[in-house]
């Protein structure tokens, strides 16, 4: 078949937080969306969230042809397929279920591909994309267009492993801050401060490889892995594998509930969500 075939229309199958945010996504996009979930009250909860994304997505920028009014939903899936030029599935948990196990029973496997967002979808540019074993190169590369084409900053998994790579990412600091709580270094909010007032603002600019070209002074990352890699790699040998006992958590689960104080999970939301769009400007100037 053709992999480049116009995408006009776009079916989401799945509604929750991630189906709904990439459906505003594509909406804002100037895209027909279809989407389809058999939960109760899944339209409706569909449209309040694409109308309370809408603001966001228009300080982002919309598209030609963006509206709201080109979501349409129904509860028949094969419906909702029928005319789909691309479909966004968002039931099975790719990072728990290869896109090979998943592809192992499809009429067409070379067409199926994971592209998983980052949440919320709508605003984080990031989708990792990878294939199966029986996936097509052609089905991959369009992905990879098709993503950067609606404004998605989409990187290519030569390998499947579970979690992806943001996540395992993610995993992989937070087992250290676990530690750090669980030996008693440092409070929760401490340990949060240590991340977001420290190398995370720099990780909102450049990734830490490339950080460390810029660590390397005149010498870039030359010097850096010439001078500094080692004694880097002898802290990367203390760094810890903590307990997760029912103690770790609850401290973890308190300090977190003191640090966010009298602010409910929307409230922090839409703080973290209106910075992001802050550093998306920036980022966007920049580029």
């Amino acid at each position: 078949m053709s992999y480049d075939k116009p995408i006009r229309r776009v079916a989401i199958i799945g509604t929750g937080v991630i189906g709904a945010s990439w459906a505003a996504q594509y909406l804002a996009r100037g895209f027909d969306v279809v989407a389809t979930d058999p939960a109760p009250n899944a339209e409706t909860n569909l449209r309040k969230y694409v109308a309370d994304a809408w603001p966001a997505l228009t300080t982002i920028g919309l598209s030609p042809g963006a509206s709201r009014d080109r979501l349409r939903f129904t509860a028949s899936m094969k419906e909702a397929l029928s005319q789909a030029d691309f479909v966004q599935e968002n039931a099975s948990s790719s990072s728990g279920i290869t896109m090979s196990v998943m592809q192992s029973k499809c009429a067409r496997p070379e067409r199926c591909v994971v592209g998983h967002p980052f949440n919320p979808p709508h605003i984080i540019p990031l989708v990792e994309v990878v294939g199966g074993t029986k996936t097509s190169r052609e089905a991959i590369e369009q992905a990879m267009r098709f993503y950067a084409a609606i404004g998605k900053k989409a990187i290519h998994l030569r390998k499947e492993l579970p979690g992806h790579v943001a996540n395992r990412l993610q995993a992989a600091l937070y087992r250290e801050v676990a530690y750090l709580i669980q030996e008693g270094v440092l409070s929760v909010a401490d340990a949060d401060d240590a991340v977001s007032w420290g190398p995370g603002l720099r990780w909102g600019v450049m990734g830490p490889s490339l950080q460390w070209h810029v660590g390397g002074g005149a010498g870039g990352i030359k010097h850096f892995m010439e001078h500094l890699m080692d004694p880097l790699g002898g802290m990367m040998k203390t760094l810890g594998n903590p307990e997760i006992t029912p103690a770790l958590k609850k401290t973890i689960a308190d300090g977190v509930l003191k640090e966010a104080a009298d602010r409910s999970v929307e409230q922090l939301a839409k703080e973290e969500n209106e910075l992001l769009l802050g550093l998306l400007r920036l980022r966007n100037q920049q580029a």
